[in-house]
């Protein structure tokens, strides 16, 4: 079959292909039907690596049963659509269309965002590291002293560094007190509150109660340390009798701040129920269970993960809170288990003695940075657990 049969030539050598004759001008009508802009060219002649041997006989030709096989390759290749910038070459041509620039064009707005954002977590990162290595430098003159070692610190129960007591206990056992009394009223309050949100709150009753909520979370702490002091305290004694209790006590200090976290605890819990998938609940109800057996049997247990993490990080922030400890619990470190007997917690002490006249590098000055040490591995620690409870118990729904 050769060119004068009016449909292909093929060379067998690099199977290059050309359309002649009418068929060539029925390809080029109907490439260039509905469209405006004038062609671009693609050179007929090129290698094609898609025919197989077998389509050839021995002259190089494309045997006649094997037509229609080269048909729908040329045809599927002259619709690749048009190439930018192809020169004719004299040759016959098909395919076309506008010349299109396909590179990246640089967006310097969108550069200057991203280095923006970057710089944000660049100085998040920084600024943690420059904490940990404050407190690690001055922790190390503090332990350096030949008065001080770890057995002291952290055998002791006595916490006097000016005479040479470096027992740490006192300090941590107040702060452990105040705290698990701030989360035996705030982890349930918060909890029902946000169950209470979640599954029965109507749209009306959740406008109301979520702003009463963030109220609280916004009043200052030195407020509600007089608020433990002046009305939290005189409850206590006029219950226990004042015998029992003592003016400033931890008991009072850990009430309030569980009330100062019960937002916190309530928030988070809230967006973690809400985040299970409404077909739990239906396919709940449709097999007789009741609101409440839905909540607490289905609702909760779906979402553990991001309620034990706010639990988490509620007492981190019970942990880490000062004002309230410092005006309501009590001005004296003092190894005691009783929440109605004065007791110095680690945030309470530090404010105390930084607003002294204390002198550079002495033995006071360096106990500060040691006990804030101390803190900051307590809530890194409680922080890498949550974030090991939220992989752990993360529970993911399509």
């Amino acid at each position: 079959m050769g060119p004068s049969s009016g449909f292909y030539s093929c060379k067998k050598e690099n199977r290059s292909w050309q359309t002649t004759g009418g068929e060539a001008a029925r390809n080029r009508e109907l490439l260039n039907a509905n469209r405006e802009e004038p062609l671009g060219f693609r050179p007929a002649a090129h290698t094609y690596a898609g025919l197989p041997a077998e389509v050839f006989n021995e002259q190089g030709e494309i045997m006649t049963q094997s037509a229609p096989v080269a048909q729908a390759a040329i045809s599927a290749e002259s619709m690749r659509g048009p190439v930018a910038g192809a020169e004719s070459t004299g040759e016959t041509v098909v395919g076309g269309g506008p010349q299109f620039d396909l590179r990246r064009r640089p967006r310097v707005a969108e550069s200057f965002i991203q280095g923006f954002l970057f710089l944000c977590g660049a100085i998040s990162i920084l600024t943690t590291l420059g904490i940990v290595y404050v407190l690690g430098r001055e922790s190390l003159l503090f332990f350096a002293n030949e008065e001080v070692n770890l057995l002291k610190f952290f055998g002791g129960t006595e916490w006097q560094p000016a005479i040479g007591r470096f027992g740490i206990w006192p300090l941590v056992t107040a702060t452990l007190m105040a705290s698990l009394i701030a989360m035996a009223v705030a982890l349930p309050m918060g909890l029902c509150i946000a169950i209470y949100l979640s599954e029965y709150a109507g749209q009306r009753t959740r406008s109301i109660l979520k702003p009463i909520l963030e109220v609280l979370a916004g009043i200052p702490t030195v407020v509600y340390g007089y608020f433990a002091l002046t009305f939290m305290t005189p409850l206590l004694r006029g219950i226990f009798g004042r015998d029992i209790v003592e003016i400033y006590n931890t008991a009072s200090a850990g009430i309030v701040i569980g009330i100062l976290v019960i937002p916190l605890v309530s928030s988070m819990s809230e967006d973690a129920l809400s985040a299970v998938p409404g077909s739990l609940r239906q396919a709940s109800y449709g097999v007789g269970a009741t609101r409440l057996e839905t909540a607490v049997r289905i609702v909760l247990p779906a979402a553990l993960s991001g309620v034990a993490a706010a639990f988490i990080v509620a007492i981190s922030r019970a942990i880490g809170e000062t004002m309230i400890v410092a005006i309501a619990a009590g001005a004296g470190p003092n190894f005691t288990f009783s929440p109605f007997r004065a007791a110095e917690t680690m945030t309470g002490h530090i404010v105390r003695i930084s607003g002294g006249d204390l002198s550079y590098d002495s033995i006071d000055y360096n106990s500060i940075f040691a006990i804030g040490l101390l803190l900051f591995m307590m809530t890194l620690s409680l922080n890498i657990l949550s974030q090991w409870i939220v992989r752990r118990f993360r529970e993911e729904y399509e």
